[in-house]
């Protein structure tokens, strides 16, 4: 079915939900995250559950990496509290920047994880480039217009992707 292309991996509530120790202990090595509503509403700078996030990554041993298609104001703004590396205006879904967010941080698409809330652009690019790949629910609902819109089509997508969960 043409849909599944943009099926993810994984689908849970939210990426402070997501059991990190267990996928270290699977062999993954490098999380990639998108920023706006995967780790904080959008347009905000790094809260408390996102430190700690890092933090606790960071003793668990992996590296990580934030890929956004915000221009680098934004993507410095919320990294300031964070301290990890981070690629802007990333183009998502194109894969290069996913290739190169592995390059800086050393690992590849056998032990590298994406984590992010769309799956047109966030999903769509980490299955393109091969890397396992984890759908989590918007924090926020204000979101631009364009990002609204294609809520709408992802709903679909989602509708067939969990009817396929079912079976």
């Amino acid at each position: 079915m043409f849909l599944e292309r943009f099926f993810p991996d994984e689908y849970v509530a939210s990426t402070y939900v997501i059991p990190f120790e267990k996928l270290y202990e699977d062999g993954y090595r490098g999380v990639v995250f998108d920023i706006d509503n995967t780790l904080v509403p959008h347009g905000e700078p790094a809260d408390e559950r996102a430190k700690k996030l890092f933090l606790r990554l960071k003793k668990i041993g992996f590296e990580s990496c934030l890929i956004s298609n915000n221009q680098e104001p934004r993507v410095k703004m919320f990294n300031e509290e964070i301290q990890t590396r981070y690629i802007f205006n990333a183009h998502k879904p194109s894969t290069r920047n996913y290739v190169r967010a592995m390059e800086q941080m050393g690992t590849d698409q056998s032990n590298t994880v994406f984590v992010g809330d769309q799956l047109f652009t966030d999903v769509w690019g980490a299955k393109r480039a091969g890397i396992h790949n984890i759908l989590v629910k918007p924090i926020h609902p204000k979101e631009e217009i364009q990002i609204v819109l294609k809520r709408y089509l992802e709903r679909i997508v989602l509708h067939f992707y969990k009817k396929q969960q079912k079976k």
